[in-house]
């Protein structure tokens, strides 16, 4: 191969076989935390990250704070690291009334109007869904989310009438946020259906997205709830704050605290009105910032320069007019 591209610590090993190949271009790209290195301070990972240093040409950082870990804790020359985000399918994830329109459109207020879930118990026209989709594991904290569900209907009662939590997803933690919805006797205006296929569509039938997790890179799903035209509660961690703009498209809240997401769920269901405009302006903020077109000319532009500088040019192939 021309490029060895390896991502996260796991492969980085591969940097060595690849350098003993002599691949002429090497880059290594870092995604996210470690579950056991959620701060980024374990200082035997940075040694590991600086031992196989040398063989890497080029590094990606997905966020800027990914980007201030390796300046800072690993000692890798910014000049040698390229920070490029993630993107999103805006066709794919879309408000309803745009799913089958261009990625190009911008939502207008009617486009925020969520669908029905299939399976799903409660009705988009009588209820405000509050919900989320990803694995079920400790680094998410979905548990966090079930408990501030169950805080924010005691600090407003009134939201039991039309307030309703869905949680997508499974795994190991799934039945301890059924336990503790089931245990505070609001189990019936939950729905954890565990592994969906139909992402997109869940995400359509949301009014409001939430990401309570202990650390994160870029988070894809943030930015499908984005594309989707969904307002954003998600933890102040990792590259959160660089996706949602606090007071313009969600809300950000503390790391492991049920009061400040409870507040901030009555905040969004208080609100309505004003959570769906903040909704259509991250879909806007997305369709500027974080589209796939934009992502792949990043790759390419980063590709191509290292190539240029190895010395390897690929001749463009000559493609024949259709008649």
């Amino acid at each position: 191969p021309a490029v060895v591209h390896t991502r996260n610590l796991g492969p980085l090993e591969m940097q060595v076989a690849a350098a003993a190949a002599r691949v002429p271009v090497r880059i290594h790209g870092e995604h996210g935390r470690e579950v056991d290195d959620l701060d980024g301070s374990n200082r035997h990972l940075q040694r590991v990250r600086r031992l196989y240093a040398p063989f890497v040409h080029s590094w990606v950082a997905l966020s800027r704070d990914l980007e201030s870990y390796l300046v800072h804790k690993v000692g890798i020359a910014p000049e040698r690291i390229s920070q490029i985000y993630n993107g999103v399918d805006m066709l794919r994830f879309a408000p309803a009334a745009l799913a089958s329109m261009s990625a190009s459109t911008s939502a207008s207020a009617s486009a925020v109007a969520p669908a029905a879930i299939a399976g799903c118990p409660f009705n988009p026209a009588a209820h405000w869904l509050v919900g989320t989709v990803g694995r079920m594991q400790a680094v998410k904290d979905p548990a966090l989310l079930a408990q501030a569900f169950v805080r924010a209907l005691e600090l407003q009662p009134g939201l039991r009438r039309h307030a309703r939590l869905v949680m997508v997803g499974d795994g190991p933690l799934r039945a301890r946020c059924q336990a503790v919805l089931d245990s505070a006797g609001v189990g019936a205006l939950a729905w954890l259906p565990g592994e969906r296929g139909d992402v997109p569509d869940v995400m359509r039938g949301l009014n409001c997205f939430v990401l309570p997790s202990l650390a994160e890179g870029i988070s894809n799903t943030i930015l499908e709830a984005m594309a989707t035209g969904l307002p954003v509660i998600a933890t102040h961690v990792g590259g959160s704050a660089e996706l949602v703009a606090a007071e313009r498209t969600g809300m950000l809240v503390p790391a492991a605290d049920v009061d400040a997401m409870a507040q901030a769920v009555v905040s969004m269901a208080s609100a309505p009105e004003q959570a769906a405009a903040w909704g259509l302006a991250g879909r806007q903020e997305v369709e500027r910032r974080f589209s796939l077109q934009a992502m792949v000319a990043a790759y390419q532009g980063l590709y191509d320069r290292q190539l240029t500088q190895a010395g390897i040019v690929f001749s463009t192939p000559t493609t024949r007019a259709t008649p």
